[in-house]
């Protein structure tokens, strides 16, 4: 009975152990991160909370060096180091991309609109802890089609307003047709009764049935014209819209891309400074040791 209590003893005194070293460890990490904070030390933060990322972007280490239970410590107050964060963050964006414009939606979360004109669009989300966008998919798949479109000398929407230009054309030759169709139903209506006035031979008789009754599929399609002649108006003037519309999305993207243009010179290097915008965040706040905050 000695051996065994000694035995359970030894095996508390073991678990102790381990307990206050897990504690210990924790605690640590912990105080590391406080004093970061204390130090504004930015870089030191983003490597803390997401240890792999900054392995993969910074180090560009094979072998992460993620501390998953103890960055979990923190995922609480995410919020919190988001709103931290952002400050410098926001600044350097702002440097990067001058023609976003960031709105804070939340404790730590903003999203941004592309340009300071007239209905700018909503372009995304900025990610603070990852220090990454996350762009609307359709607008930015706008303007990556506006940039392959330049090949062929268009704008986003030329083949749609083209589109719709003829179908106003076709709208309006219907309406400009109107006395004529008029004539030709009266034609129509006056060879009807022509021929139900004639008498023909019993042999001849299918054939007069034939005819008027393409008479009459004639007289039914004019009919349909008239009909979508006096539509043809609502629908010009919706076409009109469509169009007014379209070319003010064009004039936007146009501004979009000649901010891009302006900026990184071309659509693929805005996209790859999208991709490598975490690394060289942490690059810039080692080279300016940590940009202190105009703000504070």
């Amino acid at each position: 009975m000695t051996n065994v209590n000694q035995a359970r003893t030894q095996e508390h005194s073991v678990a102790a152990q381990q307990l206050s070293k897990a504690v210990a460890t924790k605690i640590s990490y912990l105080q590391t991160l406080a004093q970061a904070v204390e130090d504004r030390n930015d870089r030191l933060i983003y490597q803390l909370i997401d240890g792999e990322r900054y392995s993969e972007k910074v180090m560009q280490s094979k072998h992460g060096t993620a501390d998953t239970a103890n960055e979990n410590l923190v995922s609480d107050i995410a919020d919190n180091l988001g709103q931290y964060l952002s400050g410098n963050l926001l600044a350097y964006l702002r440097e990067t991309y001058p023609f976003f414009y960031f709105e804070q939606i939340g404790k730590g979360h903003y999203q941004f609109y592309f340009g300071n004109w007239w209905d700018r669009r909503l372009f995304g989300t900025l990610n603070v802890l990852r220090v990454s966008f996350d762009f609307e998919q359709t607008e930015y798949e706008k303007l990556r089609r506006a940039f392959e479109l330049e090949a062929e000398n268009k704008r986003l929407n030329t083949d749609k307003i083209a589109a719709l230009s003829k179908q106003a054309d076709q709208l309006q030759a219907l309406i400009d047709s109107q006395d004529q169709r008029d004539k030709e139903k009266e034609e129509v209506r006056l060879q009807l009764k022509k021929n139900a006035q004639e008498k023909v031979m019993p042999w001849e008789a299918a054939k007069l049935r034939e005819a008027k009754q393409e008479l009459v599929d004639r007289l039914s399609e004019l009919s349909d014209q008239d009909e979508k002649a006096q539509e043809a108006y609502r629908l010009i003037k919706d076409n009109e819209n469509q169009v007014l519309a379209l070319s003010k999305e064009d004039t936007l993207v146009g501004y979009e891309k000649q901010s891009i243009v302006a900026k990184f010179g071309s659509f693929e290097n805005f996209e790859a400074k999208n991709e490598t915008l975490y690394r060289d965040y942490i690059a810039d706040l080692i080279a300016t040791k940590g940009r202190v905050n105009t703000n504070e």
